[in-house]
């Protein structure tokens, strides 16, 4: 039984996050070569998130990592109440998480909508404010409110057309994009289409 659970906590180190119980980014490519190979049998699209929360080094600075972690770790639950089973939320590092959506629809137009539904839920989701309390030993608790957006770029993919490297390094040119066009935003790679959600 201990061999077992050694086993578990080792696989667990290498495949999730410490912090938030998401995949990782070594889980992360496992995941994404799966999604390739089903979008290759099916010809259905998927698509890659990169998101990076806008107002997050302010808690930071602020507050100290503790009450940090705490926002991660929120917002790696409201990543995941919404996206579907099959989908996969990883934490990319620091404030960084990828989402990555499976089977999407053959039509490439109607895979940019579902995909851009799917990034504006996210959107407002991690839009809503932050409810913080952190326990402090010997002094009273700390109790934040604190409002975190998101830029949000996206890549569409359809079965092995490009690697996972070229599709995170798309998915994060994108993000900037919506970054410098005001934060808070979704934007899908151009080359991809130039429509932002």
């Amino acid at each position: 039984i201990e061999r077992h659970r050694a086993e578990d906590r080792i696989r667990s180190l290498a495949f999730y996050d410490t912090l938030t119980h998401l995949p990782n980014r070594r889980m992360l490519e496992d995941r994404m070569n799966l999604a390739m190979a089903s979008s290759k049998r099916s010809g259905r699209h998927g698509a890659v998130m990169f998101l990076d929360l806008d107002n997050f080094k302010p808690l930071n600075d602020r507050y100290g990592h503790a009450l940090g972690d705490l926002l991660l770790v929120e917002a790696a639950r409201r990543l995941t109440d919404c996206v579907r089973e099959t989908d996969t939320v990883a934490r990319f590092g620091g404030d960084e998480f990828v989402v990555m959506l499976a089977e999407l629809d053959i039509d490439r137009g109607l895979s940019v909508g579902q995909a851009a539904q799917v990034a504006e839920k996210i959107r407002a989701a991690l839009a809503e404010p932050y409810h913080l309390a952190l326990r402090q030993e010997g002094a009273p608790d700390l109790q934040v409110e604190h409002c975190c957006t998101a830029s949000i770029g996206i890549a569409l993919f359809v079965s092995h057309e490009f690697s996972h490297d070229d599709l995170l390094k798309w998915a994060d040119a994108a993000m900037y994009r919506a970054k410098d066009e005001g934060r808070n935003l979704a934007c899908f790679h151009t080359e991809v289409t130039a429509t932002a959600a």
